[in-house]
Protein backbone atom coordinates (compact mmCIF):
# COMPACT_ATOMS: atom_id res chain seq x y z
CA UNK A 1 0.00 0.00 0.00
CA UNK A 2 1.50 3.56 -0.83
CA UNK A 3 1.93 5.87 1.64
CA UNK A 4 -0.94 8.17 2.14
CA UNK A 5 -0.43 11.68 3.76
CA UNK A 6 -3.70 12.08 4.98
CA UNK A 7 -4.31 8.46 6.85
CA UNK A 8 -1.80 6.01 8.73
CA UNK A 9 -1.08 2.58 7.32
CA UNK A 10 1.48 1.88 10.68
CA UNK A 11 -1.34 -0.48 12.08
CA UNK A 12 -1.92 -2.84 8.77
CA UNK A 13 1.86 -2.50 8.25
CA UNK A 14 2.44 -3.90 12.03
CA UNK A 15 -0.42 -6.64 12.10
CA UNK A 16 0.73 -7.73 8.66
CA UNK A 17 -2.29 -6.96 5.95
CA UNK A 18 0.57 -4.32 3.96
CA UNK A 19 3.75 -5.67 5.62
CA UNK A 20 6.25 -6.42 2.85
CA UNK A 21 5.79 -10.44 4.19
CA UNK A 22 1.68 -10.09 4.82
CA UNK A 23 2.76 -11.30 8.46
CA UNK A 24 3.93 -8.27 9.84
CA UNK A 25 6.92 -7.09 11.29
CA UNK A 26 6.54 -6.86 15.15
CA UNK A 27 3.63 -9.50 15.44
CA UNK A 28 1.97 -8.83 19.12
CA UNK A 29 4.99 -7.31 20.26
CA UNK A 30 3.31 -3.83 20.82
CA UNK A 31 2.44 -2.52 23.96
CA UNK A 32 -0.70 -0.94 24.60
CA UNK A 33 -0.25 2.06 27.21
CA UNK A 34 -3.96 3.07 27.34
CA UNK A 35 -5.48 6.17 26.08
CA UNK A 36 -3.15 9.46 26.24
CA UNK A 37 -4.99 10.88 29.33
CA UNK A 38 -4.13 7.92 31.21
CA UNK A 39 -0.34 7.30 30.06
CA UNK A 40 -0.06 10.87 31.02
CA UNK A 41 -1.52 10.75 34.10
CA UNK A 42 0.10 7.62 35.53
CA UNK A 43 3.48 9.45 34.89
CA UNK A 44 2.47 11.71 37.69
CA UNK A 45 1.12 9.20 40.02
CA UNK A 46 3.97 7.61 41.32
CA UNK A 47 5.93 8.10 44.58
CA UNK A 48 10.08 7.98 44.56
CA UNK A 49 11.56 6.49 47.63
CA UNK A 50 14.05 8.70 49.19
CA UNK A 51 17.89 8.38 49.98
CA UNK A 52 17.21 9.76 53.58
CA UNK A 53 14.67 6.79 54.61
CA UNK A 54 16.66 4.10 55.65
CA UNK A 55 17.52 1.91 58.29
CA UNK A 56 20.82 -0.59 58.25
CA UNK A 57 20.54 -3.38 60.75
CA UNK A 58 23.91 -5.61 61.44
CA UNK A 59 23.59 -8.78 62.82
CA UNK A 60 21.62 -8.68 66.80
CA UNK A 61 22.70 -4.79 67.28
CA UNK A 62 26.43 -5.01 66.68
CA UNK A 63 26.37 -1.68 65.40
CA UNK A 64 22.88 0.84 67.14
CA UNK A 65 20.98 0.93 63.58
CA UNK A 66 19.98 4.60 64.36
CA UNK A 67 23.60 5.54 64.37
CA UNK A 68 24.22 4.83 60.51
CA UNK A 69 24.37 7.53 58.79
CA UNK A 70 25.14 7.20 55.29
CA UNK A 71 25.26 3.36 53.35
CA UNK A 72 25.55 2.35 49.40
CA UNK A 73 22.95 -0.13 48.04
CA UNK A 74 24.24 -3.33 46.63
CA UNK A 75 25.62 -3.56 43.62
CA UNK A 76 27.42 -6.67 41.63
CA UNK A 77 29.19 -7.11 38.57
CA UNK A 78 29.14 -9.75 36.12
CA UNK A 79 32.65 -10.51 34.75
CA UNK A 80 32.97 -12.08 31.06
CA UNK A 81 34.23 -15.06 29.37
CA UNK A 82 35.62 -14.62 25.74
CA UNK A 83 35.43 -17.66 23.59
CA UNK A 84 37.70 -17.51 20.56
CA UNK A 85 36.59 -18.64 16.77
CA UNK A 86 39.07 -18.10 14.40
CA UNK A 87 39.08 -14.16 13.65
CA UNK A 88 36.03 -13.19 16.19
CA UNK A 89 35.52 -13.49 19.71
CA UNK A 90 32.11 -13.82 21.26
CA UNK A 91 30.89 -13.57 24.94
CA UNK A 92 29.28 -15.35 27.90
CA UNK A 93 29.02 -14.43 31.46
CA UNK A 94 31.52 -15.45 33.97
CA UNK A 95 31.28 -15.31 37.69
CA UNK A 96 29.10 -12.66 39.35
CA UNK A 97 30.92 -10.59 41.81
CA UNK A 98 29.11 -8.65 44.14
CA UNK A 99 30.91 -5.36 45.44
CA UNK A 100 31.84 -3.94 48.07
CA UNK A 101 29.67 -1.16 49.83
CA UNK A 102 30.58 1.91 52.30
CA UNK A 103 28.99 2.60 55.24
CA UNK A 104 29.49 6.03 57.59
CA UNK A 105 28.58 5.99 60.75
CA UNK A 106 28.00 8.61 63.63
CA UNK A 107 30.99 8.20 66.33
CA UNK A 108 28.46 9.17 70.10
CA UNK A 109 29.61 8.67 73.37
CA UNK A 110 26.83 6.82 74.65
CA UNK A 111 26.82 4.30 72.88
CA UNK A 112 29.98 4.57 71.77
CA UNK A 113 30.09 3.17 68.15
CA UNK A 114 33.88 2.85 68.40
CA UNK A 115 33.47 0.35 71.00
CA UNK A 116 30.91 -1.43 69.11
CA UNK A 117 32.76 -1.31 65.85
CA UNK A 118 35.69 -2.66 67.74
CA UNK A 119 34.56 -5.57 68.87
CA UNK A 120 32.49 -6.69 65.89
CA UNK A 121 36.37 -5.96 64.65
CA UNK A 122 37.54 -7.92 67.24
CA UNK A 123 35.30 -11.28 66.16
CA UNK A 124 37.78 -10.65 62.92
CA UNK A 125 41.61 -9.85 64.16
CA UNK A 126 42.60 -9.55 68.42
CA UNK A 127 45.60 -7.34 67.80
CA UNK A 128 46.48 -8.18 71.53
CA UNK A 129 46.98 -11.85 70.42
CA UNK A 130 47.14 -12.42 66.99
CA UNK A 131 44.20 -14.38 66.84
CA UNK A 132 42.00 -14.61 64.28
CA UNK A 133 38.08 -15.75 64.06
CA UNK A 134 36.53 -18.12 62.07
CA UNK A 135 34.31 -16.75 59.54
CA UNK A 136 31.32 -18.33 61.34
CA UNK A 137 32.48 -15.85 64.22
CA UNK A 138 32.81 -12.58 62.52
CA UNK A 139 30.38 -12.69 59.45
CA UNK A 140 26.71 -11.59 59.96
CA UNK A 141 23.78 -10.83 57.70
CA UNK A 142 23.15 -6.99 57.44
CA UNK A 143 19.60 -5.96 56.66
CA UNK A 144 19.18 -2.68 54.38
CA UNK A 145 15.16 -1.64 54.78
CA UNK A 146 14.05 2.11 52.97
CA UNK A 147 11.20 3.37 53.87
CA UNK A 148 8.22 5.62 53.10
CA UNK A 149 7.66 8.64 54.55
CA UNK A 150 5.07 6.66 57.14
CA UNK A 151 7.54 4.84 58.12
CA UNK A 152 6.84 1.42 56.15
CA UNK A 153 9.32 -0.91 54.91
CA UNK A 154 9.25 -0.69 51.04
CA UNK A 155 11.93 -2.38 49.87
CA UNK A 156 14.54 -4.88 51.84
CA UNK A 157 18.04 -6.26 51.04
CA UNK A 158 19.42 -8.49 52.79
CA UNK A 159 23.34 -8.80 52.97
CA UNK A 160 24.66 -12.80 53.34
CA UNK A 161 28.08 -13.43 54.79
CA UNK A 162 28.80 -9.69 55.65
CA UNK A 163 32.25 -8.91 57.11
CA UNK A 164 34.61 -5.69 57.65
CA UNK A 165 36.74 -4.95 54.85
CA UNK A 166 38.02 -1.93 56.48
CA UNK A 167 37.41 0.11 58.85
CA UNK A 168 38.27 3.98 59.35
CA UNK A 169 37.88 5.49 62.94
CA UNK A 170 37.46 9.09 61.70
CA UNK A 171 40.10 12.07 62.41
CA UNK A 172 39.94 15.46 64.85
CA UNK A 173 40.74 18.99 63.78
CA UNK A 174 40.85 21.73 66.72
CA UNK A 175 39.20 24.15 63.81
CA UNK A 176 36.43 22.61 63.18
CA UNK A 177 33.40 21.50 65.13
CA UNK A 178 32.41 18.33 63.10
CA UNK A 179 30.67 15.36 64.38
CA UNK A 180 33.34 12.64 64.39
CA UNK A 181 32.34 10.09 61.47
CA UNK A 182 33.73 5.58 61.73
CA UNK A 183 33.65 5.05 57.75
CA UNK A 184 33.50 1.16 56.97
CA UNK A 185 33.48 -1.02 53.94
CA UNK A 186 31.61 -4.12 53.91
CA UNK A 187 32.70 -6.74 52.33
CA UNK A 188 29.64 -9.50 51.87
CA UNK A 189 29.60 -13.19 49.83
CA UNK A 190 25.79 -12.17 47.74
CA UNK A 191 22.34 -10.00 48.21
CA UNK A 192 19.08 -10.77 48.14
CA UNK A 193 16.19 -7.88 47.29
CA UNK A 194 13.19 -9.38 49.66
CA UNK A 195 10.77 -6.93 47.81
Amino acid sequence: MPYDINSSNLEGFVNGADSPDGQGVFPGSLQDFGTENEFYNAAYSWEPKYTNRFIMSIGTDLIPAFLIKASAKPSAANGEIALDHINVQRYVKGKTVWNNISISIYDAIIPSAAQKAMEWFRLHHESATGRDGYSSMYKQDVTLQQLSGLGEVVEEWTLKGTYLADINFGSLDWGTTDAVMITATLRYDWAFLNF
